[in-house]
């Protein structure tokens, strides 16, 4: 029995699991960015933290399927698997500084933990209606959406037309 198309399946499959939850947390961004209400902000916002979760796992397993399709296919003579995982550093990397990083200002301003925090650490005050308006006003839910929508274009492109 030939493993390498249900490899490529199962491949496909995580990676859109893991769009799919990304997706959650892309739309969220846009729900915080015009929220006024912090009870509503703060569930969208732990609604994105468990998609992300979801997300990073499903990602993780698509990316160790997509090496391992890539070595049974004897694909990593070509260029195109290394410039796909190019593609996909390059997209995490930019992800944070506009996506994370922003969206946990938005959660710190609310009072609520954020990844790195000492458990044993004092609650958090939550901000001022004027310090939430210029963390929300920092969100760029179009810029994060067009990188990732653009990352996306390229990596199937990349792998159906399979260019270089």
């Amino acid at each position: 029995m030939e493993f390498y198309p249900w490899v490529v399946i199962a491949h496909v499959l995580f990676v859109i699991l893991s769009f799919g939850a990304h997706g959650v947390s892309a739309f969220a961004m846009f729900r915080v960015k015009s929220e006024t209400d912090r009870p509503r902000m703060a569930a969208v916002l732990d609604l994105s933290t468990t998609s992300l979760m979801s997300a990073g796992i499903a990602l993780l397993l698509a990316v160790l399927l997509g090496i391992f399709a890539a070595m049974m296919g004897g694909h990593f003579s070509r260029l195109w698997p290394w410039v796909a995982i190019a593609v996909v550093v390059v997209a995490y990397l930019l992800m944070i500084p506009l996506a994370s990083a922003p969206m946990s200002e938005v959660r710190k301003c609310l009072g609520m933990t954020v990844r790195g925090d000492r458990d044993d650490a004092p609650p958090r005050q939550p901000g001022t209606d004027a310090e939430l308006a210029v963390v929300q006003a920092r969100l760029r839910p179009e810029l994060v959406m067009a990188i990732g929508v653009a990352a996306i274009a390229i990596l199937v492109w990349l792998m159906e037309m399979k260019p270089i």
